[in-house]
């Protein structure tokens, strides 16, 4: 080697192994959280919505967003400080300690690789639906498998993917919303113009029981935002664009979501108490409203839209869900082997994470409860991982003081509000959903448990 060779730096080239590659911008991130989250995400709870709600459908959705916008608040306070890829494991081990980062990671974990099992499911109905000589358990191992694919390729090509799905998700939306005006202008409502914001009455004088009720469930249309979060340690400019990012999708799924549940709650025909009483009506009501009103065609393309835009909804998850499980490799809580990037992908993670999401997803399709069973748990683990978020902020900013004074309505008052709420939502979960977390969380504390005594026994 000459003397002008620069020497092996195998500490470096083993570092490079850990390392993200920064390649996504504000407009990336955008697409990857509207993705997860969905802009027709109401299309399937809002019967279900409109008849908790009694008739208010409207105003649970602003209600969720103003609910949700405290945790984007703390997922905004924290990225700033702890720019990292594992998101609310990162941000806990750092202000509340690593047992309780690890909880908060593990938990998440359950999140992240169910959320994308039910979006592939629901891909894989929708297309069943329109070709049922093909199950829809191959339909749904398809998507899974063409979505592995791009995230293998890597975050930014998928990001350029995903951005042309969800603009198709988005003009099919438009499509909606103009009909509905085109519609109502003409033939006028079946309910009172304010009933969305107020209730349509048919179940007695407004109830603030009711629209907090029915804010439980709609509050987990917006789960998602989230996932921008994760993409901390890929995007170029600064942790700031990822916090701008959060604040925005939240907001503009918000209004989307405002938006058509108000005008499809106009047309529906049926009032809020006949939904009640008839529950088998209240997942196809959007569905049947479309038919009744505009007609089968309109039926078809968000029949269509949907189906490809769970699939790439599932992209967005999986991806998120890889990079979870990266840095919690990285920080030695999962195989280390889970750790390693290539060309600044972690494929070893994202692999992980896509079998466990298959198998999830292909053994749901195969069962007729499937669904069901998939749905009642897959958003346990988020609302625990928020609600160590929120302490995490008081932890950072308040208790620990780690950056300077403490400005107290933004340190204090927002997360312990935002803690608040998540717990409320835990507790008005299901009782499958509350047992499924318990059993998660004891298996991931007993995991913590066994490295705690390994690391005694090593030192």
């Amino acid at each position: 080697m000459s003397d002008t060779e620069p020497a092996a730096d195998p500490d470096g080239a083993a570092e490079a192994e850990h390392e993200l590659r920064r390649s996504l911008g504000f407009r990336d991130l955008v697409v990857y959280g509207l993705l997860f989250i969905a802009p027709m995400a109401p299309v399937g709870v809002f019967g279900t919505l409109d008849a908790k709600s009694h008739g208010a459908v409207a105003l649970v959705y602003v209600v969720a967003t103003v609910a949700m916008a405290f945790t984007a608040f703390s997922y905004a306070q924290m990225v700033r400080v702890v720019p990292q890829a594992g998101s609310v494991f990162a941000y806990a081990r750092a202000a509340l300690g690593k047992e309780a980062g690890f909880i908060a990671g593990w938990m998440a974990m359950l999140d992240y690789l169910l959320i994308p099992a039910v979006a592939y499911l629901f891909s894989g109905i929708a297309l069943n639906s329109l070709v049922p000589g093909v199950s829809r358990w191959v339909w749904t191992a398809l998507a899974v498998v063409i979505t592995t694919v791009l995230n293998l390729w890597g975050v930014r090509a998928a990001a350029q993917v995903g951005f042309l799905v969800l603009a198709m998700e988005i003009v099919v939306l438009l499509v909606f919303v103009v009909s509905a005006v085109v519609v109502l202008a003409r033939d006028g409502a079946h309910r009172g113009w304010l009933s969305p914001l107020s209730g349509d009455g048919s179940q007695g004088a407004f109830a603030v029981s009711a629209v907090v009720g029915a804010v439980s469930v709609a509050v987990l249309s917006h789960l998602g935002f989230d996932a921008i979060a994760t993409f901390a340690e890929e995007v170029t400019g600064g942790s700031e664009k990822v916090a701008r990012a959060v604040l925005f999708c939240l907001a503009l799924a918000g209004v989307l979501f405002v938006v058509q549940s108000y005008l499809v709650a106009l047309l529906e025909p049926l009032s809020s108490a006949q939904l009640a009483a008839d529950p088998g009506k209240q997942g196809s009501a959007f569905y049947d409203v479309v038919d009744s009103s505009v007609g089968s065609w309109l039926h078809n393309l968000v029949a269509v839209s949907k189906a490809i835009g769970a699939a790439f909804a599932a992209l967005a998850g999986q991806a998120a869900a890889g990079r979870l499980v990266f840095a919690m490799a990285r920080d030695r809580r999962l195989p280390r082997a889970l750790s390693r990037t290539d060309s600044g992908v972690p494929r070893a993670a994202l692999l992980c994470a896509a079998v466990i999401t298959l198998v999830a997803a292909v053994w749901a399709a195969r069962r007729d409860d499937g669904l069901d069973k998939l749905v009642s748990v897959v958003d346990i683990g988020a609302l625990t991982a928020f609600t160590l978020l929120h302490a995490s902020v008081v932890g950072w900013f308040a208790v620990r003081r780690l950056d300077g004074p403490v400005v107290w309505w933004r340190h204090v008052l927002m997360p312990v509000v935002g803690a608040a709420i998540t717990v409320a939502v835990i507790v008005e979960a299901s009782g499958t959903a509350q047992v499924v977390g318990a059993i998660w969380l004891a298996v991931g504390l007993a995991v913590l448990f066994a490295q705690r005594g390994r690391a005694r026994t090593e030192a």
